[in-house]
């Protein structure tokens, strides 16, 4: 009998199953989320930029992919730090060496397919990206997946990652009432790009971010060897060309499309992926509809401002969040695999901690597992790396946490993590 891990990681107790096939698709569902996928594609076509159409598609793609290959930040940084396995860290590795050779030319050109300037995410380091960072790490082990964990398992029905992505939302709207005390009373550098602060230029950067991603894993490697680490467990899967369609897609090839994507993304929005923006756009505007003065808070000064007044659907960090949830959600469908789980008492108490913390994490740090780690790294940015150290310390932390609400942590006596 074969061990496997539930459709959507960071489950506490392991699905037992006899075969590694997938239950028959969903139609009904795939049909659903199809349908919902064309009425907010033509709403888009009818009232926003060509742009966010494209990137409605750039949202179901990375979402179906995130869902068929089980591709995790938190279960990433929990498997290295508890038993040392990092074959998903390797992947992070070649996925953001994939983003560094796609992001140096854009970058280096500073031009969108739509003639708009670009610019990758470089931001300030200081006080508020080591606590952000560091919280959150701790909240994403909590909470049971990162910011792109929440939204491809909200799609793929796991029932508690809706109360995490709730209080996600709320953390990261009170993040940004606080942010001006973290950002303006607390001790901060210049932001620092290994591209335009050294003189390296593009590809010098792009040439010592191999080199880092290289030694990272090598030392993966030999980390897992030492250990003597358990092999990630499988999932259901489809065989053939069905697996394209149906899953599960192997680590490494996800790794490949999702720097693709984001290398889309910057092309056509002149922005990298990100996520949590839109999360503090959505729960600031819910605040305002209570009553709350949120356009008097810093965040929202400047270049924000139109943000708030604007549509939701003029964001674009918005509607690429609604094109994971559908693209995960229909993925989920084509495998079988879309069903509600059952809410624990411990699993809803950690759930909203975590969502609490990973949304004011976020905020302090100037973006989650995407936007800070992913796309501040694939940016040549100083403070991606920084939030992958503090995010990974937060991680070991909550290794001692997460027992505490019935979640379980891989153990070097397992067979599989």
């Amino acid at each position: 009998m074969t061990t496997l891990v539930q459709p959507v990681n960071d489950t506490k107790d392991p699905i037992i199953r006899d075969d590694l096939a997938l239950n028959a698709p969903q139609k009904p569902l795939i049909m659903g989320g199809g349908i919902v996928g064309l009425i907010v594609l033509a709403y888009l076509l009818a009232t926003q930029h060509i742009s966010q159409s494209l990137l409605l598609g750039i949202g179901l793609l990375l979402g179906y992919t995130l869902f068929h290959a089980r591709f995790g930040f938190t279960s990433a940084f929990r498997r290295m730090m508890a038993v040392g396995n990092g074959q998903a860290m390797r992947s992070h590795m070649l996925m953001l060496a994939v983003a560094v050779t796609l992001f140096a030319p854009i970058l280096a050109y500073g031009t969108t397919l739509f003639g708009g300037p670009v610019a990758g995410y470089v931001a300030p380091l200081g006080v508020s990206l080591v606590v952000g960072a560091f919280v959150f790490g701790i909240g994403m082990q909590l909470g049971g997946g990162c910011a792109s964990g929440t939204l491809y398992a909200v799609g793929g029905g796991r029932s508690v990652m809706f109360i995490t992505f709730i209080f996600f939302i709320v953390g990261a709207t009170i993040g940004a009432y606080h942010l001006p005390f973290w950002t303006e009373e607390m001790p901060a550098y210049a932001p620092f790009s290994l591209a335009t602060s050294t003189g390296l230029g593009y590809t010098g950067a792009w040439l010592v971010s191999l080199a880092i991603f290289g030694i990272i894993a090598w030392v993966t490697l030999v980390v897992e060897k030492k250990r003597n680490a358990p092999k990630m467990a499988p999932v259901p899967s489809e065989s053939g060309w069905k697996r394209i369609f149906r899953g599960s897609w192997p680590l490494f090839a996800a790794a490949i499309v999702l720097a693709l994507l984001n290398g889309l993304t910057l092309l056509t929005r002149g922005q990298p992926w990100g996520i949590t923006s839109a999360f503090t756009l959505w729960g600031s505007k819910i605040a305002s509809g209570f009553g709350m003065d949120v356009a008097s808070w810093g965040y929202w000064q400047g270049a924000n401002a139109a943000a708030l007044e604007a549509s939701i659907f003029a964001d674009s960090t918005t509607v690429l969040n609604i094109g994971i949830i559908i693209g995960a959600f229909i993925a989920s469908a084509a495998g079988g695999l879309f069903k509600f789980t059952k809410i624990t008492a411990g699993n809803f108490a950690a759930s909203v901690i975590g969502g609490l913390m990973m949304g004011y994490g976020a905020r302090l740090a100037f973006g989650c597992n995407i936007g800070a780690y992913f796309g501040g790294i694939a940016s040549f940015s100083l403070h991606g790396y920084i939030w992958g150290i503090l995010a990974m310390a937060g991680t070991f932390l909550a290794l001692y946490l997460r027992p505490l609400f019935g979640l379980s942590v891989p153990k070097s006596s397992d067979s599989v993590c």
